[in-house]
């Protein structure tokens, strides 16, 4: 538990000045990293023919996002249809189908990296080192710039002070925004930490596989090829960018992609450092810190109690496996180098930041631990993904001054701009959908038979279906495995999921902060609600339960707490 809760400090503490560094780039206002990436930004403006001095709208940002994730994505497809007539192959590996290749696409474009296919086997080193990384760095980004965008909106835009009510509000430039965060944000932090890696042992080569030879003499036994590659610059963006895609299969559990005690702990900071670091921006950027520490209490509790929960679970016996370490503890699909304790917390913040890496399986993971890695992708505002989830976050917020001011007389308003009809209909839309999605595409594989694929009967068997597809639509990418998944039906059923998952959960945002940027502000009074106060923080806690336990708790009854009751009867025991 020391190890644990040393990670969890060490990712605050850095969070905070990484936090404060990117609310300089994107102040809009002259910063100390201009000197060494301000000529690199000038090329790319003029490569891609954006004029940075140009502002948008919540219509035309939009726009633009969808246009720019449109286009890479069709780049995408026919690279990974087309791989083996691409340079970069020596393995000579051939194409994926067309409904992989459609998957894997949509997948790593909408931050996702939910990999139906199996690791470096299938993808050639182009595919990998150019196209996946490329998309691991990009997409994140696009989530950090809307996230801006949307805090700016909250002020009024950067035309506040000229703009009058009800004209369209300058939320800034996305390529602007997107090309800052990859230049100045994505790429120097991923750079530390892939030659941390490499330093620890993590490949980092363009040679092909390597050939050994066991001590195994046995016929079957005379050799074993073992890919390499461009391990560590991948592993790294992986983590930071919350994309969870892993060189090999097994990701993080593999002794090539993590290989020691040190790396696991690397790669855990990582997982977090950015989200976190998102929520100090926002109190830097809207100037109001005591907000930034409010968010930061709000996740933290909800963080930490899932964290205890999952290690709790995870030191407790597994009934119905016989992966039993000295202490009683659940050591099915775990490490023995990380152990139960590592595993559950590595489990608990990729599903908590919308990452998706895994250190462990969660599929062994005890019916508790099961729960809490569902429950951190359905409420996707813990830390969650970049940008993304802090702006899944706002959205709560919202819907929490809406109630607020409900229950105690008052207009319900947020930094003095008032969230009315229009506001709450969008917001509302955003609550249900998960529902329908995720429900929806649960019932009709479970119900028609053959369509799941999946390892398991009854209550776990249920779980393994829905959490492929509440993992699609949190755009968290890891799984509970034991499921057939590379077939015509899970791969387009995933990419529904995946794209109404990555695009409206944004766009919706986006547009209200547009909404509530053209309004004009209340002045505050002794009557206006306090967002700091540790009042409003229960009371957002209590929201975000609250909706996720009435739209998922039916569903949890029949997956793991079903099956929690079911191992704990005394007919299970004596088995």
């Amino acid at each position: 538990m020391f190890e644990v809760a040393l990670i969890f400090v060490l990712a605050l503490g850095l969070a905070w000045p990484l936090g404060r560094y990117m609310a300089g780039v994107f102040s809009c206002q002259p910063h100390v990293s201009d000197r060494l990436f301000g000529p690199l930004e000038r090329i790319t403006y003029r490569l891609i023919g954006v004029n940075p001095l140009q502002g948008m709208t919540w219509q035309t940002y939009v726009w633009a996002l969808l246009l720019c994730n449109l286009v890479l994505g069709g780049v995408a497809y026919l690279i990974l249809l087309l791989q083996h007539l691409l340079p970069m192959n020596p393995d000579n590996i051939g194409p994926l189908s067309w409904d992989l290749a459609l998957h894997t696409a949509v997948s790593f474009l909408t931050n996702t990296n939910q990999q139906h296919y199996s690791g470096q086997a299938q993808l050639s080193y182009l595919s990998q080192g150019f196209l996946i990384v490329t998309l691991q760095v990009v997409t994140p980004m696009t989530g950090l710039a809307a996230c801006v965008a949307i805090l700016r909106g909250m002020f009024g835009g950067r035309n506040a002070d000229r703009a009058k009510e009800g004209e369209p509000r300058d939320l800034g430039n996305f390529y602007v925004d997107l090309v800052g965060g990859v230049l100045r944000v994505a790429l120097p932090v991923a750079l530390v930490t892939s030659l941390l890696l490499t330093w620890q042992g993590v490949p980092s080569t363009y040679q092909g596989a390597q050939v050994a030879q066991p001590l195994d003499t046995a016929a079957e036994m005379r050799e074993q090829v073992i890919p390499v590659g461009p391990v560590a610059p991948m592993v790294a963006i992986k983590q930071l960018g919350t994309n969870g895609g892993g060189w090999y299969g097994p990701n993080s559990s593999n002794p090539l992609e993590n290989p020691t005690p040190v790396s696991n702990a690397i790669e855990t900071v990582a997982l977090v450092l950015i989200p976190m670091s998102i929520v100090f921006m926002a109190g830097f950027l809207l100037r109001r810190r005591r907000f930034a520490v409010m968010s930061l209490a709000v996740m933290g509790v909800m963080s930490v109690a899932l964290i205890a929960a999952t290690v709790y679970s995870e030191m407790q016996p597994n009934a119905a496996f016989a992966g039993l370490s000295a202490d009683g503890s659940n050591m099915e699909g775990k490490e023995l180098r990380f152990g139960p304790e590592l595993s559950a917390l590595w489990g608990t913040f990729t599903t908590q930041t919308s990452n998706g890496s895994v250190n462990a399986m969660h599929d062994s993971f005890n019916p508790l631990g099961g729960l809490v890695t569902r429950a951190g992708m359905l409420i996707n505002a813990i830390w969650g993904g970049v940008g993304v989830g802090f702006i899944n976050f706002i959205v709560y917020v919202w819907i929490a001054v809406f109630l607020s001011g409900l229950m105690i007389g008052r207009t319900p308003e947020i930094f003095g701009r008032k969230i009315e009809t229009r506001e709450i209909t969008a917001l509302g839309a955003l609550i249900v959908l998960p529902t329908f999605v995720i429900l929806g595409l649960t019932a009709i594989t479970v119900g028609v038979p053959g369509l799941a694929q999946n390892s398991n009967p009854g209550f776990h068997g249920i779980s393994q279906v829905f959490y492929e597809y509440t993992s699609a639509f949190a755009n968290n990418g890891s799984g509970f495995e034991g499921l057939g998944d590379d077939t015509p039906w899970w791969n387009l059923t995933c990419v529904l999921a995946l794209l109404l998952g990555r695009y409206l959960p944004m766009v919706l945002p986006l547009m209200v902060a547009g909404w509530l940027a053209s309004k004009r502000v209340t002045p505050a009074s002794n009557s206006t609600l306090r967002l700091e106060s540790v009042t409003f923080g229960a009371t957002l806690i209590a929201v975000i339960l609250i909706l996720n336990f009435l739209s998922f708790l039916p569903s949890a009854v029949l997956g793991p707490i079903g099956e929690g009751l079911e191992l704990s009867s005394p007919l299970v025991s004596q088995e």
